[in-house]
């Protein structure tokens, strides 16, 4: 004979409470959960701002342009030039009877190498990728000048003359070379353009330009200002 067994009252309501409780619990979880969320979503919206595309806050308005950057520079860096330039004769004079005092005096100090300032007046020679050496009267024995002509133009001595345009204005050493180059080729446009390359030899140029001084003996100048004498 079998007998029936069923669960007595008690045992039934405690199942049903501890069921509730956890049903309960879960319930309460979902909700802090829930509410956590609006907060954060909340906290992103109000510290979110939105930006029209192609608005002046737009972020690819604000990429570095290095064209528009050498196109603003460099006619404070013709101007600095062209007021503390000496001829140079009177440079290469002063560099060898106290290269110190003639950095302090004309030139920018500018990492491990001084760039100088310089005008000059001389007779085209040869010329190789766009570089031609320049006989300049007066000048002592030895003194070599090359003038950059472009159409490449090369080196960071535009960039690096004015002694305000530094490193730690810019992203990365890319922007950096980047500016020296939008800085070159804003010169290269609106000081060589048009220049016959091919019929300087034997003509004289009238310059002002920088350069960095590596070797005393050897100056290789990058012109701010460039002229072709008739």
């Amino acid at each position: 004979m079998s007998t029936s067994q069923s669960a007595t009252p008690g045992t039934a309501a405690g199942a049903g409470n501890r069921t509730g409780h956890r049903t309960g619990r879960r319930m309460g979880r979902g909700v802090v959960i829930g509410a956590v969320v609006v907060v954060i979503v909340a906290a992103i919206a109000l510290d979110t701002k939105v930006v029209r595309v192609g608005s002046k806050e737009d972020t690819r308005q604000a990429a570095f342009d290095p064209d528009s950057f050498g196109t603003k520079e460099f006619p404070k860096i013709q101007a600095l030039a062209e007021k503390n330039a000496p001829d140079a004769a009177t440079l290469a004079k002063a560099l060898a009877s106290d290269k110190a005092a003639a950095v302090k005096k004309y030139g920018t100090q500018a990492g491990a190498f001084p760039i100088l300032p310089v005008k000059l007046s001389g007779t085209v020679g040869k010329g190789t990728s766009g570089i031609y050496e320049v006989t300049v009267p007066d000048m002592p024995d030895g003194v070599k000048i090359r003038v950059q002509t472009g159409p490449a133009i090369n080196g960071t001595s535009l960039r690096d003359y004015p002694g305000t345009i530094a490193f730690g204005d810019f992203k990365n050493q890319i922007q950096y070379q980047n500016a020296g180059a939008g800085i070159n080729r804003a010169m290269s446009a609106a000081t060589l353009k048009g220049l016959d390359r091919k019929d300087l030899q034997g003509k004289t140029l009238n310059v002002t330009g920088v350069f960095t001084l590596i070797n005393p003996k050897n100056w290789l100048v990058t012109p701010v200002k460039l002229e072709v004498a008739k």
